[in-house]
């Protein structure tokens, strides 16, 4: 089971005088990347959430929000009467005016308005806390249908590498048998007398030295191993991520090694669909 990176997740609730809307989106990261926006009153859970996140989400680019609208009358900011009082009166003494056009002018005076700073409520805290963790429990839901796809991608790759591969072991054979002959057709060619024998040795040594039959194996328990981790309780992208590097290690060397171009054919196709597979575990959890 895997999960993917990339995700969304939300969540809204009602409170008696405003909707709170809570928004998780994560797209793929080497590490935790978390980006955070809320109302300056709910600044000081900010470590809170960044903890909860972090422990429920553990990697990826994440961006947090919360959204607040009013939907009743509720405002932190008052009218400084006393003030406003004694900035009519000074105005009455400097100029002439109905009570209105002297309170237009009285309120646009500094400490007119008084801005209360709003407390958070605890119990609304508790409340807002639910619905992030259910926004969080969206969020992994969606990463896992995500990861199923990604699942899916995986093991149609994987399939066509290791029939790649009976290819490879079918063709060995013909492989050292041609090497075989081109090596023996060159030593007649030079119409020169030689040792069978010294011959056999040197041929044996050289087939030997292009030998794939370690790498053949490796590269089927990387495979294996490849699967079992996919299908494994817990998602790790960066292990799957070193599994198939030594994937393309035996690859490669199979490449090297062959000095024979039907089998170097087949070691292109097995490349390209491990690029394929690489490319996609950049998503992986």
């Amino acid at each position: 089971m895997i999960y993917s990176m990339t995700g969304y997740g939300k969540s809204v609730l009602q409170l008696p005088t405003k909707k709170v809307t809570i928004e998780l989106k994560s797209l793929n990261s080497k590490s935790l990347d978390l980006n955070a926006r809320m109302p300056s009153i709910y600044r000081e859970k900010e470590l809170t959430i960044r903890k909860l996140l972090a422990d429920n989400l553990e990697r990826g680019k994440i961006d947090f929000s919360i959204y607040v609208e009013a939907t009743a009358e509720d405002t932190s900011t008052q009218i400084n009467t006393p003030v406003v009082k004694q900035y009519i009166e000074q105005l009455r003494q400097v100029v002439d005016g109905n009570e209105i056009e002297l309170l237009k002018m009285a309120v646009r005076f500094p400490d007119a308005l008084n801005t209360v700073r709003e407390e958070i409520d605890e119990s609304e805290w508790q409340t807002i806390a639910v619905e992030i963790n259910k926004a969080i429990e969206d969020l992994n839901s969606h990463r896992l249908d995500e990861g199923k796809v990604l699942e899916q991608e995986f093991n149609k790759r994987v399939v066509i590498i290791s029939n790649l591969l009976d290819q490879v072991i079918a063709m060995d054979p013909e492989r050292v048998e041609g090497v075989r002959e081109r090596l023996l057709k060159g030593v007649e060619d030079l119409k020169e007398k030689y040792d069978e024998n010294r011959f056999e040795q040197e041929l044996v040594y050289y087939i030997e030295k292009f030998d794939i039959t370690e790498e053949k194996v490796r590269l089927k328990n990387h495979l294996d191993y490849f699967i079992e981790c996919i299908n494994s309780k817990d998602s790790n992208g960066k292990k799957l991520g070193f599994i198939s590097q030594e994937m393309g290690r035996e690859i490669n060397t199979i490449g090297s090694k062959s000095n024979y171009a039907p089998m170097q054919q087949l070691v292109v196709q097995m490349k390209d669909e491990l690029e394929k597979i690489k490319e996609q575990l950049l998503n992986v959890l």
